[in-house]
């Protein structure tokens, strides 16, 4: 099971200021920031996956899944970051606001997981609120066309 962090598409199209392996290092210093205790049983770690990620959701192509928290019993549990959705949103920003970006998804992901662990799920229904706002700003603007 996994909940997606979603983000419509608002950036601006410009040049990719930041590569893969430039993201790869700053998840690997916003992991660094996290006690190890927030590691039980995530034992597929956090893995960057270099496409981008349209929801199943999206109305107008203009939603991605910036991140998601999987568990399964065949796979276990990991994070996925999607490398190519961060380019297509936020390519443009310098290595700052974009390490911003990346913390607050990576620590959204972490809340699923410890949420997981603890039997909750507080995030996903607050996910699952969010699309419905998204769905419904959707339907009013396809009303006023």
């Amino acid at each position: 099971m996994y909940v997606p962090q979603l983000h419509s598409i608002n950036a601006v199209k410009g040049l990719t200021l930041l590569d893969i392996d430039d993201i790869q290092d700053i998840l690997d210093e916003l992991a660094e920031e996290l006690p190890q205790a927030f590691y039980k049983e995530l034992n597929g770690g956090i893995l960057l996956i270099p496409e981008r990620k349209l929801s199943k959701d999206a109305i107008a192509g203009d939603l991605f899944v910036l991140g998601e928290y999987h568990h399964s019993f065949s796979m276990g549990r990991y994070i996925a970051i999607y490398y190519g959705s961060f380019e297509a949103l936020y390519g443009q920003l310098p290595r700052e606001e974009m390490k911003i970006k990346l913390r607050k998804t990576l620590r959204h992901e972490f809340t699923h997981h410890m949420e997981s662990l603890g039997g909750l799920k507080d995030l996903e229904i607050e996910d699952e609120r969010r699309l419905a706002g998204y769905r419904y700003r959707a339907q009013r603007r396809n009303l006023k066309k």
